[in-house]
């Protein structure tokens, strides 16, 4: 077992992986993005995945809804040691270096708080629906300007789902589709046109989850094109789907306080309370 300490990614391996990828990424479709395998030693996410949370184990943060079914985490504290070091590591100048010659984004600012990132989840039946991401940081004031995710799954079939997609910015087409493989990384530019996520509703083995890292970059400013104001996160529908919320079961309490009119209820009320 390696501790801690043993692994540092290389910033020549690093330097050479944004060389030969830079162009593709400027050029990609539907929005500039690259998809890497085999991205760290495999050795190191399997630590990671060993560190990594069961459902029950940590106070994950749970989303369900229409549009989002998945678990997140809501602080490093709830990470492993080596998970927590890793994070550290893509969050450093090293490696943010490495992402502003990717990219050809310049002043990169990291996150240390992981508003929205660290660790990702997703069960049985859980999905992300299509979607342009928040685009500024509450806490920091910056604008959201990268992802970057890694995904945990060994041994993933097709047949199990969990595809990442990206769609064109009228949301009529997918236009890449990518499986969720172990030790895949996929970095993408956003802005509040760039469509993507896990719309379908996973179907692998019960007691199987789709697993990631997620981090997000910065900068201090944008170009005016991507933006159109700030915004949380923008769900948009497929053609023909419906994202509507379904409406939450009432109890019978409930349901006879919205048939009564306001003054009845209040009269009843004082009549009760005397």
């Amino acid at each position: 077992m390696n501790s801690t300490l043993d692994f540092c990614i290389d910033p020549d391996y690093l330097n050479d992986l944004a060389s030969k990828y830079s162009e593709a990424y400027s050029q990609a479709k539907p929005f500039p993005h690259i998809v890497i395998d085999n991205f760290l030693p495999e050795y190191v996410l399997d630590e990671i995945l060993d560190e990594f949370p069961d459902p029950n184990k940590i106070e994950w943060k749970k989303f369900d809804a229409a549009a989002e079914k998945k678990l997140a985490s809501t602080s490093e504290l709830q990470m492993g040691e080596k998970t927590r070091f890793l994070l550290y590591q893509l969050n450093s100048s090293t490696f943010v270096t490495f992402l502003e010659k990717l990219t050809g984004i310049d002043g990169i600012i990291p996150d240390p708080h992981f508003q929205g990132g660290g660790l990702h989840q997703i069960e049985r039946g859980g999905f992300l629906k299509l979607h342009a991401d928040f685009n500024r940081h509450k806490q920091l004031r910056l604008d959201r300007r990268l992802n970057l995710l890694i995904y945990l799954n060994k041994d993933w079939q097709e047949e199990y789902g969990g595809y990442f997609e990206m769609w064109d910015t009228e949301m009529t087409r997918c236009e890449q589709k990518v499986l969720p493989l172990f030790n895949r990384c996929v970095v993408f530019s956003t802005t509040d046109f760039s469509y993507h996520g896990h719309p379908d509703p996973l179907t692998c083995p019960e007691g199987r989850t789709r697993k990631s890292l997620a981090l997000y970059y910065y900068s201090n400013g944008r170009p005016a094109e991507e933006v159109s104001g700030g915004h949380s996160t923008l769900f948009k529908a497929r053609p023909e789907e419906d994202l509507t919320e379904k409406p939450a079961a009432m109890d019978n309490k409930t349901f006879f306080k919205k048939l009564v009119p306001p003054i009845l209820l209040d009269g009843w009320n004082s009549f009760k309370n005397k």
